[in-house]
């Protein structure tokens, strides 16, 4: 009888076990291919998508290329051998990775870009920020500060891009400088930060405000390009206020920078609902299903799918945070990741 009893337990204890998480079967392993981690949002970006794929069944393992074109190419050719469930590609450069996304896709591996559009090659899903619209919404704070401190729309604005190989600069600056034409007492200078270093962001800002003190706002597509910005503003003696500052990604640094009274603007990139959008979507990438264009809920953010030559692509809005809402725990920046659990969609 006892060992009846003990057979029976056995059986419902393993039945138990294999409905619990810890024994779920896994739906493969994705690799996550980080163009570097030297800033906040690249960080970010690793920690949100294990957190959003996992919830959807999906082991991921995350490979770093130090910014580095050729680092990353091989790192392509290493997965594709491995032959996992899909690739999600953060391309250094968007040009030189598009013979090995090709490659990937040729070997039935999908392959998802995240946060860095690559236009030129199909690929099976992109998730992206709204980076044009974020030069949009730069273009009306630039608007309402150089207004209020000179009277109206003029005076001379810094850029200072990131890497000129990465198209996420690049949209941002299209849509900066396309509704900035409507005011032509704005001058704006505009020089890339290569490779995204801030030293160089540092370099850039020292300089020009030697050559232009008459410099009214300095923009950096990055808040940790913003911080090497004001880091050269105190060497030159300049205190908060005295220089207008924007930035365009939301990262911890720059809420420091608002909340110091450095900077007046940071655009955010919706970094959690990108990486919740590539979960989202990742069975359907995986089987290689259709991804119907049209509206949907991304962490409460209204996110539009549509189908362009390049595949299906999300694209996703940003917001402007000043000192008023800031500590919002919504912006990434607080570092409070959703308590929400994605789903995938059906």
């Amino acid at each position: 009888m006892k060992r009846i009893l003990l057979a029976v337990f056995g059986i419902l204890a393993l039945a138990v076990a294999t409905l619990t998480p810890a024994f779920a079967q896994s739906k493969g392993t994705v690799y996550y291919l980080v163009p570097t981690l030297l800033d906040e949002f690249q960080t970010g970006s690793v920690t949100a998508l294990e957190l959003f794929l996992k919830q959807v069944g999906y082991d991921i393992k995350t490979l770093n290329a130090d910014n580095k074109t050729d680092a990353q190419q091989s790192q392509m050719n290493d997965v594709i051998a491995l032959k996992p469930a899909a690739i999600i590609l953060a391309a250094v450069d968007f040009n030189a990775l598009k013979p090995s996304i090709e490659a990937a896709r040729a070997a039935g591996i999908p392959v998802v870009e995240f946060d860095r559009q690559i236009t030129s090659t199909p690929s099976d899903f992109t998730s992206v920020a709204g980076t044009v619209e974020i030069g949009h919404i730069a273009a009306d704070q630039a608007e309402k500060l150089l207004k209020a401190k000179n009277g109206s729309v003029k005076g001379k604005v810094l850029q200072v891009l990131g890497d000129p190989g990465d198209p996420y600069t690049l949209d941002i600056q299209k849509g900066f400088e396309e509704k900035m034409k409507a005011f032509p007492d704005v001058k704006i200078i505009s020089l890339p930060a290569m490779q995204w270093e801030a030293s160089n962001a540092g370099t850039i800002v020292a300089d020009q405000m030697l050559a232009n003190p008459d410099i009214d706002l300095i923009f950096s597509h990055a808040a940790h390009l913003s911080v090497a910005a004001v880091a050269s503003l105190e060497a030159a003696g300049k205190k908060p206020g005295d220089v207008m500052l924007m930035s365009s990604n939301g990262a911890p640094v720059g809420l420091d920078l608002i909340r110091k009274g450095w900077l007046n603007v940071e655009v955010e990139q919706p970094l959690y609902a990108q990486a919740a959008a590539v979960a989202m979507f990742m069975d359907k990438v995986v089987k290689k299903q259709e991804i119907k264009p049209g509206d949907y809920d991304v962490l409460g953010l209204k996110s539009t799918v549509t189908k362009e030559a390049w595949g299906p692509n999300i694209k996703i809005p940003g917001a402007a945070i000043t000192k008023e809402n800031v500590d919002n725990p919504a912006f990434w920046g607080n570092q409070k990741p959703p308590t929400d659990t994605v789903k995938s969609v059906e």
